[in-house]
């Protein structure tokens, strides 16, 4: 029998019981890493760095290929701009609470001679001190209280009143007049003979314009909707030109009530419209009357139409078949006096 030698030898371990494997060779082409060199928890390579082994690469801008250095921080470039510099813009001018502002030498005028009035404040050009001098002595005679005014330059003045305001140099700030009742002008010992209407006419401009024609003819009040009605403004002062002192404007809750509140006292009210079967000057208007006016375009309304005791319309024969409001109101206060004097 052939003496074999037994190989069953245990290879995995030496003879002092060690590991007989050999050492994992590093990676070809890198040494391993010392422990100075290893990652730590929280350490962020720098930029422009490669990651090395074991490292996530940081996600970013990478910087131009072939620059390894690390781009430097540029400032943004602001630049002045060029042309002319933009025009300065109109700041408005808020006034005091409660108050308004006047403008205009006859507006003007008006309120700085009323006793009602309380004036607050007001501005002047050398323009405007000049025009108004004889306005302010005439205060100082009738001993009224009113402020020193301030003198300033035009282009002050256009930036306290909207565009195209011919202020003329002259604007007074001042609290608003106290506003009567209508039962406060009819229940009067002599109530005024005519009183002006309107339904829902809304234009301060136009407004403003039948106060002046109201004041001019001599009609006690205008009486118009708390609603959809303009209210004391500047604009509807300087149109009014000074009427806004003499004539008061009552502002009710419901039109077609305070129409039935004028029929029990006593006035006829008369509505102005297209389809009226008369004219105007057919009607008998020596007593008591109250002329009412629509909006232009939709005119008076269904109720309103219903309350008056009659419907009349202006004898026009002309291409153009209708007036502005404040036109027809002239003619009709014109219409209403005439046949009040014969």
């Amino acid at each position: 029998m052939k003496n074999t030698k037994s190989f069953r030898t245990d290879r995995s371990r030496n003879a002092q019981g060690g590991d007989r494997r050999p050492a994992a060779k590093p990676a070809r082409g890198k040494a391993p890493l010392r422990d100075e060199e290893k990652p730590r928890f929280g350490d962020k390579p720098k930029f422009g760095d490669k990651p090395r082994f074991g490292e996530k690469p940081k996600f970013g801008a990478k910087p131009k290929f072939g620059d390894k250095s690390k781009p430097a921080f540029r400032k943004p470039d602001f630049k002045k701009p060029s042309g002319k510099p933009a025009p300065e813009q109109r700041e408005a001018f808020v006034a005091a609470p409660n108050s308004v502002l006047i403008w205009g030498l006859h507006a003007a005028r008006a309120a700085w001679l009323n006793p009602k009035r309380r004036i607050t404040r007001a501005w002047l050009t050398e323009a405007g001190k000049k025009s108004f001098e004889a306005t302010q002595n005439e205060a100082h005679e009738e001993l009224l209280k009113r402020p020193d005014a301030k003198i300033t330059d035009r282009d002050a003045l256009d930036k306290m009143t909207p565009s195209n305001s011919v202020h003329q140099g002259i604007i007074i700030e001042t609290t608003a007049l106290p506003e009567p009742t209508l039962h406060d002008i009819i229940g009067k010992d002599t109530p005024p003979d005519l009183i002006l209407m309107l339904d829902q006419v809304t234009d301060p401009h136009n407004v403003g314009a039948i106060l002046r024609s109201a004041a001019a003819f001599g009609a006690g009040a205008i009486v118009m909707t708390e609603r959809n009605a303009p209210t004391t403004t500047g604009v509807l002062a300087k149109s009014a030109s000074g009427a806004l002192e003499v004539t008061p404007m009552i502002h009710v809750v419901n039109l077609a009530r305070a129409i039935d509140d004028l029929r029990e006292a006593g006035y006829w009210c008369v509505g102005l419209a297209e389809e009226g079967e008369k004219n105007l000057a057919q009607l008998d208007m020596s007593g008591r009357t109250v002329i009412i006016l629509g909006a232009e375009g939709d005119g008076l309304r269904h109720l309103t139409r219903q309350k008056c005791d009659e419907l009349a319309r202006l004898p026009t024969g002309g291409a153009i078949g209708s007036l502005n409001v404040s036109n027809a109101a002239a003619v009709a206060l014109y219409e209403v006096r005439r046949q009040s004097k014969v």
